[in-house]
């Protein structure tokens, strides 16, 4: 019986997990948050394993939003969550399918009265739980279907990354150009400035003919200042979208042009079935029902009771004694009706959340569509505002180049020229922003809007 007994005790211990201790370290994991920079080693091992056939030098000289997306997704703490999340969620797949594992009773017994030929009388019980009605089977298509729901969960939260670069690439850029604009509004209005008190010291011009060109020129310089401090602001934003820190984004030169997709036969219905057919939110909530409708044929299955053999056998007085029993639950006052309502009422939720995002998303995605019709309507405006300007300005220079008109004209022209230009990149970010917001809800790049013709894709950000 020793022997018997250090055999099982050392099978059972043989697949045993041994922990190991992982304590945090609050100084070093700031430390190394503080050292990530966009020449990190490890990012250059991700961009080779996932983009490596789209750069042929890495790092880039500048970086777009598709490179800058990439690293957003090698440093973004929140990827690094969902990623936990999907894991821990995919772990419970092991657990369901684990099998009841069978149970070792002893229980020796001794008799005081008869000693010949032993007193002891040892005895061994076994207790084979088998489940039935395919239990397991469906705990696993439950486990299955959470973590694919937390599969998409995940593929979302890395579009939410792809979509926060994205903004806050074009916040970065709006002000970045919106600083240069006013810096040359700046420029032209603090010359003309000069030219009119050179004009007034001359006893040309009276002092009340000063005033609203030092106004113009003092409310232009204020705008200045507040678009320098709005281009710090953004550029502090990036950094933050890219799971950097400030500093990381010294030296950095950026590639901020965005370039218009085609959408010519951009429609509600189409931008509609694509968004409904392919968004990971969707998919989510899919899989999420399905994971309850196999927990409510769980339940189901659990009315069945499991059965369970108990083989034993016991030494008594010299005689080796055999037995052979069967245990099985009898469903009389209870059989699994409230886990099954329960069940039941997760199941119709998930249904109802379902649709309740179904038509989120649908009008997300029609007023996306009308926001960019808009949008575009507004940018072609203010292109044709641009291309008067920049016509005006050039024959303005024309007239002074022959001497019919005053050089102060000129740079009157061009301020007037560079305040259309101001207009024009409120309309051009106005579109772009009108464009990501029709990428969030299709949550597709918008260079994939001809390309695919809007059909329903499986594949991740």
């Amino acid at each position: 019986m020793k022997s018997w007994s250090l055999i099982l005790l050392v099978v059972g211990f043989t697949g045993c997990a041994h922990f190991e201790p992982k304590p945090l370290a609050p100084e070093k994991s700031a430390a190394q948050l503080e050292a990530r920079r966009l020449d990190d080693a490890g990012l250059k091992a991700f961009v080779a394993r996932n983009a490596s056939n789209e750069f042929a030098v890495w790092p880039p000289a500048q970086w777009n939003l598709r490179s800058l997306t990439l690293a957003a997704f090698y440093f973004h703490p929140d990827l690094a969550v969902a990623r936990a999340q999907w894991n821990l969620v995919a772990a419970g797949e092991k657990t369901a399918g684990g099998q009841p594992n069978p149970t070792l009773t002893l229980t020796p017994e001794y008799n005081s009265t008869t000693l010949v030929p032993t007193p002891w009388a040892p005895a061994v019980n076994f207790d084979l739980p088998l489940e039935t009605m395919g239990k397991r089977a469906k705990r696993q298509a439950e486990a299955q279907q959470n973590a694919e729901a937390a599969r998409f969960n995940f593929i979302s939260a890395a579009w939410q990354i792809r979509s926060g670069v994205r903004g806050a690439l074009l916040e970065f850029s709006t002000a970045q150009k919106r600083a240069e604009l006013l810096q040359k509004q700046f420029t032209a209005q603090n010359e003309i400035s000069r030219r009119l008190w050179q004009r007034f010291n001359a006893g040309v011009l009276a002092r009340s003919e000063m005033a609203p060109p030092q106004m113009a020129l003092n409310r232009t310089q204020l705008e200045l200042a507040t678009a320098q401090t709005k281009l710090s602001e953004a550029r502090s934003r990036l950094a933050e979208a890219l799971g950097l820190p400030l500093a990381a984004l010294d030296g950095i030169q950026f590639k901020t042009e965005f370039t218009p997709p085609n959408t010519t036969d951009l429609n509600s219905a189409s931008a509609r079935h694509a968004a409904l057919l392919g968004r990971s939110d969707i998919r989510a909530a899919l899989a999420e029902y399905a994971a309850a409708e196999a927990n409510l044929q769980l339940e189901i299955a659990k009315q069945f009771p499991d059965v369970h053999l108990n083989p034993g056998y016991q030494f008594d007085q010299g005689d080796n004694k055999w037995s052979l029993g069967l245990t099985f639950e009898l469903p009389i006052l209870n059989q699994n009706q409230g886990p099954i309502a329960e069940s039941q009422a997760r199941r119709e939720l998930a249904a109802a959340k379902f649709l309740q995002l179904q038509a989120q998303v649908i009008g997300v995605t029609d007023r996306a569509v009308a926001g960019l019709a808009a949008a575009q309507a507004q940018l072609k405006t203010s292109d044709a505002l641009l291309d008067m300007a920049q016509r005006q300005q050039k024959s303005v220079a024309a007239q002074v180049k022959a001497g019919s008109a005053d050089p102060l004209d000129a740079l009157n022209a061009e301020m007037e020229l560079n305040a259309v230009r101001l207009g024009q990149l409120d309309g051009v970010t106005q579109f772009q922003s009108a464009l990501g917001a029709l990428e969030d809800a299709l949550q597709r790049p918008a260079d994939e809007f001809d390309l695919l013709k809007f059909l329903p894709t499986h594949s991740q950000p």
